[in-house]
């Protein structure tokens, strides 16, 4: 095998979490402003111009000004190749969240500086520290009126419960946000407000002992009140660590304002020299090198209809180990076949860029004729291995969908089958009834509005949604020892099937689970089902 080592370790593949309207999909904006990816940053709610955000590609994303799929995003900084996975932040698509930190080795956390760690941060914080990912805190929006610094850190730790080290600290906010001072260089680096949506600003470091110049850029009260923050600071925080942070048991913390554009790059030229380059991972046969081995990957995300007029899928891979060349030929372990990839790119947002090659740590995305389902394996064709699956989340909303025009049966099913095989909604059939009867399962209830939206927009079918009261699923563990028929349930229980015949229960309420294995000795019922 060649060395491809140079080119894996200068790659940084992270993904970026915050709770809706942190400014996620602004800090991600203007990252790609400093890597040249883009000229000019949207806007993403459209509020002050028509452009919307460059990694919120669907109709309905641009129509409610929130993302509802994850976007890639590569691009070139400082000999540093960055893959960034932009993650929806609205909390009906945790589960779209969950897989792409799957394909992240790190992950950024943007705050609201005035409202400190809210809900959604709460759930994706679980998820990283689950999979113990190296985490990096940007508090944004310091050009608003921000709760007091120490009262943000210590709400980290405690709701969180990781350990913070803040690499810089911030001079005042709102309209009195004067700049941040950099812990490590023992600077002072000023604020000036730049033009939204441009890179062109202006920053000035000035040294702590050149008492002049910083008094006549920040003023006497913020300077005194900077010096007595330091000095609790020094007796406070935890000291910066490089091996805690990435074992994800500290997470470094920043303050900056991506909308106008201060401390993002400062932020971001830290990160790449903290972040690992793409890391080992997991798979039945042990751990995989990435520069040790040759090309592997998994599936994480499928997509349908990206791309109106081509109305296709594209299956979103990780790749793990060694170097991806066009040519070659690969096998789909689950599949048991050896392919050539179909038309590999890179994407960025809606854009599409052919790929002759890719490494470790990159994403890449394939045309699916319908092959791929997520946590696919893709190796060698000499090899034999996968990697661990990813687990399906139970769906906490039902419905019973009917559609209106039942002569468009056809778009109908091709629909609703093509976005399920995407993970976002799942789909079910009463065990009677066939195809006629379909319940779709969504972990949040914004998915059905999506669900609606699509099918009218990519396939021309209209549905009707009945809300069904079940709120709890279980798969059936044993269901070749277990006769479904005979089941003993409660009466608030329902059989259903899911689309490769397996059976499944639904039930209102939590207290039926338990009386229906009381009533089933042998049942054996589970909270997750597998991809």
């Amino acid at each position: 095998m060649t060395d491809y080592s140079k080119e894996i370790n200068r790659r940084r593949t992270f993904a970026i979490i915050s709770h809706p309207d942190a400014g996620k999909t602004t800090l991600t904006e203007k990252f790609l402003l400093y890597g040249g990816a883009i000229n000019l940053a949207g806007s993403v709610k459209g509020k002050a111009t028509a452009r919307h955000a460059v990694s919120d590609w669907m109709e309905i994303e641009k129509e409610r000004g929130i993302s509802v799929t994850s976007s890639v995003l590569q691009f070139e900084y400082d000999g540093y190749c960055i893959n960034i996975l932009d993650t929806p932040g609205h909390q009906d698509f945790s589960e779209d969240t969950y897989r792409t930190l799957m394909a992240a080795d790190s992950a950024v956390m943007v705050i609201d500086a005035s409202k400190g760690v809210e809900a959604q941060t709460r759930k994706l914080f679980k998820v990283c520290a689950m999979r113990h990912i190296p985490i990096f805190t940007f508090i944004n929006k310091m050009d608003r009126d921000a709760n007091d610094t120490f009262d943000l850190l210590d709400e980290v730790e405690k709701e969180l419960g990781i350990a913070t080290c803040p690499v810089n600290w911030p001079i005042g906010s709102g309209k009195g946000f004067k700049g941040v001072y950099d812990r490590e260089k023992n600077v002072v680096i000023t604020y000036s407000d730049t033009e939204k949506g441009t890179k062109e600003g202006h920053s000035e470091e000035i040294k702590l002992e050149d008492e002049e110049t910083l008094l006549s850029h920040i003023g006497q009260e913020a300077k005194d009140k900077l010096f007595d923050e330091l000095d609790l600071l020094d007796g406070a925080g935890a000291e910066f660590d490089l091996d805690e942070v990435r074992k994800g048991n500290l997470t470094p913390v920043f303050f900056g304002s991506a909308l106008t554009n201060f401390g993002v790059e400062i932020f971001l030229q830290h990160f790449l020299q903290m972040a690992t380059p793409p890391l080992p991972r997991k798979s039945d046969v042990g751990m995989i090198m990435p520069t040790e081995a040759e090309f592997s990957a998994f599936v994480f995300k499928i997509q349908a209809n990206m791309n109106k007029a081509h109305r296709d899928r594209i299956a979103f891979m990780r790749i793990c180990s060694g170097k991806y060349d066009a040519a070659m030929e690969v096998k789909h372990v689950q599949g048991g076949k050896v392919m050539r990839l179909s038309q590999p790119q890179q994407i960025m947002a809606d854009e599409r860029k052919i790929l002759t090659e890719a490494y470790a740590g990159d994403i890449i995305g394939v045309f699916d004729p319908g092959i791929f389902s997520i946590g696919d394996t893709l190796c060698m064709p000499k090899e034999k291995f996968e990697y661990e699956g990813i687990p399906t989340f139970a769906p906490e909303h039902f419905a019973r969908v009917r559609q209106i025009d039942t002569m468009k049966r056809k778009q109908f099913v091709k629909g609703i089958t093509q976005i399920a095989q995407e993970g976002a909604i799942q789909i079910f059939q009463e065990l009677s009834s066939g195809l006629e009867e379909i319940i779709v399962g969504v972990v949040g209830v914004l998915q059905f509005e999506v669900l609606k939206y699509r099918l009218q927009n990519e396939y021309n079918v209209e549905i009707r949604l009945e809300q069904l009261p079940y709120e709890h699923i279980r798969w059936i563990e044993n269901k070749d020892e277990i006769d479904i028929q005979k089941l003993q349930g409660t009466s608030d229980m329902k059989k259903i099937q899911d689309l490769k015949g397996n059976p499944l229960l639904l039930f209102i309420n939590q207290w039926s689970i338990g009386m229906t294995c009381d009533r089933n000795k042998d049942l054996v019922l589970s909270e997750f089902g597998k991809n």
